[in-house]
């Protein structure tokens, strides 16, 4: 028994406007062309989330959970809470909201493949 997966190698012959075509399209999802290729005759779609904004998802929680300990120390301390605070703490989840809706917008490529049967 093999220790390596079976595998089948085909040629597929492309036109250069065709190639040009399909390269575009794997750039916009950054995919090499090959892999685009196979993901496409394989799923007939390829998903891509765009997640470069994630670490300023990240920074903005960090911040928030800072400011949730501070006000949780100072309520501790004084035993009450500010109508400011819970009014900054309000502003600041409406924009951490605001850019997780912004940053998990996703892009979608389709291409209708006609079978032939």
């Amino acid at each position: 028994m093999r220790k390596y997966k079976q595998v089948k190698r085909k040629e597929v012959i492309f036109l250069i406007d065709e190639w040009k075509l399909i390269e575009d399209k794997a750039a916009s999802v950054l995919m090499k062309t090959g892999t685009f290729i196979k993901r496409m005759s394989l799923d007939g779609h390829i998903t891509y989330f765009n997640m470069f904004e994630v670490g300023e998802v990240m920074k903005a929680l960090r911040i928030i959970g800072a400011n949730i300990n501070q006000i949780a120390k100072k309520a501790n301390e004084t035993h009450n809470i500010y109508a400011e605070d819970v009014e900054k703490l309000r502003k600041e989840n409406e924009e951490i909201c605001h850019m997780l809706s912004k940053t998990y917008s996703c892009k979608t490529v389709q291409m209708n493949i006609p079978l032939q049967t």
